[in-house]
């Protein structure tokens, strides 16, 4: 079943379109994440779906109810923002019970509610607290808490780790995996961290421009990205690219960059490999193997260290290579110097060929 759909939705400010004719069906108990970068128009869709800002053109429906001119309360969504939003002056349990009694909800019931929130938050021992006494992401839960006694069915996150420092983050973000494997209910979350996306994500809505790039799978994103801008905006560090063109060479389509040629064995083409086609080879640090990690009958290229850099369980390699300067992820236990001579090969079954001009997927 849909729980969200937006339908052709356009908002403008004035002359300016910040988002054009958006369509998204999120399912019933989905996670779904909005990613892209500042200004993509990512928070501006979630608070349109919220009801804080009026749209121009198109509809959203939650439940099947069109609440495209609905007031927020009324749309049965809960919403956690990136500030925490609390009032200062009020204890966590009454943070959390405030709005119940301005809706008038019976004093028993909101005892019940805010009870099962404070336990699947484990804030219980917080509740006589006020916000000045905790620390940031204990605020930032109990502000999911204050959405959580909503008893809704969807839940809105608008970047809400982004003040946490990194470990805190990290944290945060497995609580809310499990809250959304013990509750089911349908999330929309909105970051710029691409790994919070992948890690959170049922399916991710990458944004560029107010227009969603590609909607998919977090691994079908990784691995077979729609587009260059994808390519490059999903992965730390990010894809390798080599601009170059597609020759045939002994009766095989090859790629080929600054005189030097590719075979295109295991490449998982959408449309035919046509010679003389302008094209950027994409290709992962991890997907690129050094020395004696290569397989027998690989084809092996040449390359130099630039550039080694230890992050504990892995290595990143800035290596030269056919006149460009690319990413190698290795093991952390192998270290190779600076100016060190060595051999690659490509795994070329999860590399990515776009067009030069088009940008997309080829």
């Amino acid at each position: 079943m849909i729980s969200v759909s937006v339908r052709d939705l356009t908002l403008k400010f004035g002359s300016l379109e910040v988002l054009k004719s958006l369509n998204i069906d999120v399912g019933e108990g989905e996670f779904l994440v909005l990613l892209g970068p500042s200004g993509c128009g990512k928070s501006t869709l979630l608070n349109c779906i919220a009801g804080l800002l009026d749209v121009s053109e198109g509809q959203i429906h939650i439940n099947g109810r069109n609440v495209t001119w609905a007031e927020p309360k009324d749309r049965g969504i809960g919403m956690v923002f990136q500030s925490y939003a609390l009032y200062p002056q009020m204890t966590v349990e009454k943070n959390l019970s405030f709005g119940l009694k301005v809706a008038k909800v019976p004093t028993e019931k909101i005892k019940e509610k805010v009870a099962r929130a404070a336990e699947i938050l484990q804030i219980e021992a917080l509740l006589n607290r006020k916000p000045a006494e905790l620390s940031g992401g204990q605020r930032q839960r109990v502000a999911i808490g204050r959405a959580l006694v909503r008893d809704v069915d969807v839940f809105l996150f608008d970047e809400p780790l982004s003040n946490l420092d990194a470990k805190l983050r990290s944290e945060l973000r497995v609580e809310i995996k499990r809250l959304h494997h013990s509750l089911k209910n349908t999330m929309i979350y909105v970051t710029h961290d691409q790994i919070e996306a992948l890690t959170l994500a049922d399916r991710i809505a990458i944004m560029k421009g107010g227009v969603i790039q590609q909607l998919d799978d977090p691994m079908v994103i990784y691995n077979r990205p729609k587009n260059l801008f994808v390519a490059g905006f999903i992965g730390s560090p990010s894809m390798n690219f080599f601009n170059g063109e597609l020759v045939e060479e002994g009766g095989q389509v090859r790629f080929r960059t600054n005189g030097i040629g590719f075979s295109l064995n295991g490449y998982q083409a959408e449309g035919p490999l046509v010679a003389g086609r302008k094209v950027i080879l994409g290709m992962r640090p991890e997907h690129v193997f050094v020395n004696e990690e290569i397989a027998p009958g690989s084809e092996v290229h040449d390359a130099v260290v630039d550039l080694e850099e230890p992050m504990g369980a892995d290595n990143l390699l800035w290596l030269k290579h056919a006149g460009h300067l690319m990413t190698v992820r290795t093991s952390g236990t192998r270290r190779i110097p600076r100016d060190t001579p060595v051999k690659l090969a490509f795994d070329m079954s999860v590399a990515s060929l776009f067009d030069a001009e088009t940008e997309n997927r080829i």
